[in-house]
């Protein structure tokens, strides 16, 4: 009767370890992020992201189902209201959300200047925090986790199983880091632009040279100063690379590039193309760091 009674006990933590991970409901917001959370996850839940591929959340208007899986979530994860400003009277009230802009544990980059951006229905100031977390190797690291303690919080049968997935990721990113330091740092005083204010955290990783940007924030057009100033550096000859990016128009980037030598790239801060599952968020890496060397070294 006794063996009996630990042998049901026994099927119950195992029947009870399994309905914990299959009912975890994750929710996050942009691609990279969940590329981060599915690292996490690998083996124990699922998860899904809102935005569609090649979506911006700088100007992203809810649909009738995103409402839907927010509010099913047991978990959402998402930038914080410097990103996702759509998202702030949603999750007030929603306890199981996290706002990674939030969270005291991680080394977050802030913007010197501010600047007022207005997106139909609301403003907001290009100062504090910058919200691309996800492009620094080591932001990303502490993201996962300040994630892995949340879920911890809601599935703690796989506690082990979260913490060994956790230090797998710090050890996979940390391999990339040596590995684009040994590709970039011959490349480290080569100069160039991007489009928009968003590579910080990549670029302080691996020390490289922005001369600059088009704009702060890509659903604002650049101003007429500063495509003279980006112009005549590109005729002196001091960038060797002008980056675009395949959620906006290159126009403007082609217009001023035009007459002259300057190679033009293109970084996609959004991980449009990059395979989903397990090691995603390295392949993003790598896909980031070689669209850098791919321009800089021509």
């Amino acid at each position: 009767m006794r063996r009996l009674f630990l042998c049901c006990s026994s099927l119950a933590l195992l029947f009870s370890s399994y309905l914990s991970a299959s009912e975890l409901n994750v929710v996050t917001t942009v691609k990279p992020l969940n590329l981060i959370v599915q690292e996490l996850t690998d083996g124990i839940a699922q998860t899904e992201y809102l935005l569609p591929p090649g979506t911006s959340p700088h100007d992203y208007a809810l649909r009738p189902s995103d409402v839907k899986k927010l509010r099913d979530a047991d978990l959402v994860v998402w930038g914080g209201p410097e990103l996702e400003m759509f998202l702030t009277k949603i999750l007030e009230n929603k306890k199981n959300s996290l706002a990674i802009t939030k969270q005291h544990a991680i080394d977050f980059r802030h913007y010197e200047h501010g600047a007022e951006i207005h997106h139909g229905d609301h403003t907001h100031s290009h100062d504090g925090v910058d919200p691309h977390f996800w492009l620094g190797p080591k932001q990303s690291v502490q993201v996962a986790q300040v994630i892995t303690e949340a879920l911890i919080q809601l599935d703690p049968l796989n506690k082990n199983r979260y913490k060994d997935n956790l230090s797998q990721f710090a050890s996979n990113v940390e391999k990339a880091v040596d590995e684009l330091n040994a590709e970039l740092k011959p490349l480290a005083d080569r100069g160039y632009y991007v489009f928009h204010d968003a590579y910080g955290y990549f670029e302080e990783q691996f020390k490289l040279n922005n001369l600059g940007h088009f704009t702060v924030d890509p659903d604002r057009r650049p101003g007429a100063k500063t495509l003279v100033t980006i112009r005549r550096s590109l005729q002196n000859k001091q960038a060797q690379c002008v980056f675009s990016e395949p959620q906006f128009s290159p126009s403007v980037v082609k217009s001023v590039v035009s007459g002259t030598h300057v190679n033009v790239g293109t970084l996609d801060p959004m991980a449009t193309e990059i395979a989903e599952g397990k090691g995603g968020y390295i392949r993003f890496l790598h896909e980031l760091g070689q669209s850098y060397i791919k321009c800089l070294k021509q």
